[in-house]
């Protein structure tokens, strides 16, 4: 599970760890609130699994798209499938589409971290060195990243389950019931929002093109997947039965209140919010750092002779005024939901397009 000093070749079992790490996010501290406010009780849970059965389906979509092509870049196979003009303008939406998920969770961290940790430090501050550390992050190699991100991975999910399993001693199970009280269109919308929480196949069109094996990667892209449904769930599990589905609707950040409500038998640690807040922090670099890499390799296919550090240059202080632009809450969960539209259209239609089109065509790379 290593990579040799200088290779950017990736194994096909990590790009579980990447794709897990790229999708858990700023939603997780948002997912019980939103699902209490859709659905009645528990019944949730059914968004979610629907949600991530659907984004499941269209990380495999993007697998079999990515695999035609093995080893060629996202521009590259789009050009031969459409035509360069088009994939130019695709590949600007993108672009477009990561410098916008980038600013939504540089924001978050910024409005999160004032609230609860840094209630004295103006939050340009908090986003402008939040950004220095993703700087420092992609200026390296682009294998430096996915180590971060595969050593993190297991760290921020061993120490999630510790600290919502604490909980556990006044988790109420009274509290799920009854079951299947919901309407369907309630289940529809609750799955809507769960897959935009849930969604994550762009990054397979980006980095697939460093496995060597890329017809394998399948089954590790679903278990991808599913490691972001099983945590979401405990995460919506939890937060009902400890608080009820109608005080989630009340609480802004309901997983934050968890980790808040943890308290280590014998009051040794006392409450564990600074360490869920270290642990959140992680998530969020990570999916941060993949999101500028991604960005990068879109502009790198564009301009080809410009230099990676110059366009990282570029693109800071862009995502920075993007960040501070939304002003408050509120408009920083507008910017979350038209996010969500560029998801539908980004990470589930298009794939789905360009690998009907490579098919009907016929085209398909030479690996």
């Amino acid at each position: 599970m290593f990579f040799e000093l200088g290779n950017e070749e990736i194994k096909e079992q990590e790009m579980t760890y990447i794709l897990a790490s790229y999708i858990i996010g700023a939603g997780s501290l948002t997912i019980p609130r939103i699902l209490a406010n859709i659905t009645n009780f528990f019944d949730g849970w059914i968004c979610l699994v629907l949600g991530g059965m659907i984004a499941g389906t269209f990380t495999w979509v993007s697998v079999k798209l990515a695999s035609r092509f093995p080893n060629q870049p996202f521009f590259m196979y789009v050009s031969s499938i459409c035509s360069k003009p088009v994939a130019i303008v695709i590949t600007i939406c993108f672009v477009v589409y990561f410098i916008g998920i980038l600013s939504y969770e540089t924001r978050f961290v910024s409005i999160i971290s004032k609230q609860y940790l840094l209630p004295r430090t103006p939050e340009e501050i908090i986003s402008l060195l939040f950004l220095f550390v993703l700087v420092y992050a992609v200026s390296g190699t682009r294998i430096g990243v996915l180590r971060l991100n595969l050593l993190f991975l297991p760290i921020i999910l061993f120490l999630a389950l510790i600290v919502l399993g604490i909980n556990i001693p006044i988790f109420k199970l009274k509290n799920l019931s009854p079951f299947f009280t919901t309407s369907w269109d309630r289940y529809l919308k609750g799955t809507k929002e769960s897959i935009f929480f849930l969604s994550g196949s762009e990054i397979i069109l980006f980095y697939l093109s460093f496995v060597k094996h890329s017809k394998k990667v399948g089954k590790f892209a679903m278990i991808g997947v599913s490691i972001p449904l099983g945590l979401y769930l405990f995460v919506y599990m939890m937060a009902v039965g400890v608080f009820t589905a109608k005080t989630n609707t009340m609480l802004v950040y309901p997983t934050i209140e968890l980790a808040k409500e943890a308290e280590v038998p014998g009051g040794f640690f006392g409450r564990l919010e600074s360490l869920f807040f270290t642990i959140w922090l992680m998530t969020i670099f990570n999916t941060a750092s993949l999101l500028f890499d991604m960005a990068i390799i879109c502009l790198n296919s564009l301009f080809q002779k410009v230099k990676k550090i110059k366009l990282i240059i570029i693109l800071t202080p862009i995502i920075f005024l993007f960040a501070m632009y939304q002003k408050t809450l509120l408009e920083v969960s507008l910017l979350g939901k038209y996010l969500s539209y560029f998801t539908w259209v980004l990470g589930i239609l298009l794939p789905s397009i360009l690998l009907l089109l490579a098919k009907v065509r016929g085209i398909e790379g030479n690996g």
